[in-house]
């Protein structure tokens, strides 16, 4: 049914409690796991730097989470990119012809739009397949 899951991650405890349920979906339908991390791009000269716009953090993070789903028995593959994450999220779902997303219920990021319009909310709007998201 989900040939290919897509797994947003940041450093967010809701990213990690979704994993559990990545593992059981993946396992369940057989499906490929792509794990993808995006390094946020400062929208404006002024922003903080955070841990997910430092391309070293974000590849050690995904290091980290291929570790724990090879530990299940889970091959992954996995993706950086640059960019806003909401965005980049749906780009890569729809280049890679994922056919589920699933992801943490906030995550680390808002948008410049404020808390309304979290990274999450976004996906949902912009997504290419379902999103399956994790409280």
């Amino acid at each position: 049914m989900f040939k290919t899951v897509l797994f947003p991650i940041d450093q967010s405890r809701e990213a990690r409690e979704a994993a559990d349920l990545v593992s059981k979906v993946v396992q369940q339908f057989n499906s490929r796991l792509v794990l993808l991390s995006v390094v946020e791009e400062a929208a404006s000269e002024e922003a903080t730097e955070t841990p997910m716009m430092s391309p070293d953090a974000v590849a050690k993070l995904l290091e980290n989470a291929q570790s724990l789903f090879s530990e299940q028995g889970i091959t992954t593959e996995i993706i950086e990119k640059p960019g806003q994450p909401a965005f980049t999220i749906c780009d890569v779902a729809d280049e890679i012809g994922a056919e589920l997303i699933i992801m943490g219920c906030r995550g680390l990021g808002l948008t410049d739009e404020g808390v309304n319009d979290s990274v999450t909310n976004r996906v949902i709007n912009l997504s290419p397949c379902p999103v399956l998201v994790v409280p």
